[in-house]
């Protein structure tokens, strides 16, 4: 994904600016946390839109003090990419339902009441999506399955109908944020999903995955979760973040090892065992940070020739100092800014 600039409400459009952070390969976002726009303002960032693809999009956000409303949008006909989201309300939601060119929509409003606005036919042509965390659990998610054209969706805390994402078979990018209490079978007809990621909620496990297709995942701070022993359905994993789970102790790999090539353990306090990891042959980069591990019995283990960048840390000054010198007389590489 390319990196984000964002303008944060500007007084006037910097056209060469955008136009420079758009052949450096960004994705420009000019944003608005309040009424701090004009019509000229909105009439340049039209004339923008027409011009650029989605990289180029506008976000409106915060309004803290009022509402935001999307009649706004209609000054924005040529609008291709949308961030609408970290509102508390909005008014005229269904204005989005005119956007014809959207190609990009983020949607996060907490006090939503239009919980079928996805059924709208523009929507269809989406190739990214992200819905955020309301009020009500209602918003009616059986319409995705008419989104032909979507490669990334992030889903934060909605599960109506959520097994319908099981049908976007050319979806390239999943998140699940504060999702709990449903079956993850959905995730087995995704055949061409490259990259996996849970964000809170609660499970005991990924028992539900089979063999996939699966190159990046990442566990962050989901509540219950206490182990991952089948890892080996993930063949083709490449990139591993765990960070933030207190219940999950061990994880070993055995010899139907992914060829994981960085892996991240971060902030797991009761994790004592790490084992197995001498299959990984591809493994590069590794980062422990703030577990239960000790040390002495980690490093007496064998560990892959390919490995090059080893960062293992307590939170403790004086122990990380003398582990950190331990690991360079080793000829390890050390990565703490890696995996912090």
């Amino acid at each position: 994904m390319r990196p984000h600039k964002r303008i944060s409400n500007p007084e006037k459009i910097d056209r060469h600016l955008i136009q420079k952070n758009l052949k450096d390969g960004n994705r420009v976002i000019v944003q608005f946390s309040d009424k701090l726009y004009s019509d000229k303002i909105l009439a340049d960032l039209n004339e923008l839109c027409l011009e650029y693809d989605d990289n180029f999009g506008i976000r409106f956000y915060g309004f803290y003090q009022s509402s935001f409303d999307c009649k706004t949008l209609l000054k924005l006909s040529n609008i291709k990419a949308l961030w609408l989201d970290c509102l508390l309300k909005v008014d005229n939601l269904e204005v989005l339902t005119e956007l014809k060119n959207l190609r990009r929509l983020s949607l996060g409003v907490f006090e939503l009441k239009e919980t079928e606005i996805f059924q709208a036919n523009n929507f269809q042509n989406l190739r990214e999506l992200i819905i955020g965390e309301s009020r009500t659990k209602a918003l009616n998610l059986k319409y995705l399955e008419n989104y032909g054209d979507l490669n990334y969706l992030t889903i934060c805390g909605h599960t109506k109908n959520i097994e319908v994402i099981g049908k976007l078979t050319d979806l390239d990018y999943l998140g699940l944020n504060s999702i709990s209490k449903v079956p993850l079978d959905f995730v087995n007809q995704l055949k061409k999903l490259k990259s996996l990621h849970f964000l809170l909620g609660g499970r005991e496990n990924l028992d539900e995955i089979e063999e996939n297709e699966i190159e990046t995942l990442k566990i962050i701070r989901v509540r219950a979760f206490r182990n991952f022993k089948n890892i080996s359905n993930f063949k083709k994993l490449k990139s591993l973040l765990i960070e933030d789970q207190i219940q999950l102790t061990e994880l070993n790999f055995d010899k139907n090892t992914p060829p994981l090539n960085d892996f991240k353990l971060i902030n797991c306090k009761t994790f004592k065992s790490l084992t197995g990891l001498e299959r990984l042959n591809r493994l590069n980069q590794l980062g422990i940070y703030k577990t239960d591990i000790n040390f002495e019995e980690f490093i007496k283990q064998p560990l892959p020739k390919s490995l090059n960048i080893l960062a293992f840390y307590t939170a403790k000054a004086k122990i990380d100092k003398e582990i950190r010198q331990r690991l360079l007389k080793l000829g390890y590489i050390d990565g703490l800014e890696r995996i912090l």
